[in-house]
């Protein structure tokens, strides 16, 4: 399975072209992709046109959803987040640290173009997509 994170969902509906939404564009009903809770939440608060937010709705609940926090991915992120602090690492986004914790807990690859999940991959072996 695969998470798309958030900065590519939102390059893709911005147009940005990018080997990552190039990826997603062709991975589109081919690929097992998951949609999580965060995920979902950020991508649809950026749409200002009510039906842009809609159609993105509509098309990202189409997918395979998982909620991706609860107890014991809450303990497990902040675990992280504290062990990569232990290295002299921080992270900017707890958010980050949450879905990279949910996809190495899980055995998914993470498709995103944020340095912020650098660490988690060289670390704590977050699985990514290498396009």
């Amino acid at each position: 399975m695969i998470v798309v994170d958030s900065s590519i969902w939102i390059d893709y509906f911005n147009g940005t072209i990018s080997k990552e939404t190039n990826w997603l564009d062709e991975a589109l009903g081919i690929e097992p992709i998951i949609m999580g809770d965060i995920i979902l939440a950020e991508v649809l608060q950026g749409f200002q046109n009510e039906k842009d937010f809609r159609t993105a709705k509509k098309l990202l609940l189409d997918f395979p959803f998982m909620d991706m926090i609860g107890q014991e991915l809450a303990i497990k992120s902040a675990m992280n987040y504290r062990a990569l602090r232990q290295k002299g690492i921080t992270i900017r986004k707890t958010i980050d640290v949450l879905i990279g914790t949910f996809c190495i807990h899980n055995n998914f690859a993470l498709l995103h173009n944020d340095k912020d999940f650098d660490p988690l991959e060289k670390h704590l072996k977050l699985k990514v997509m290498k396009i």
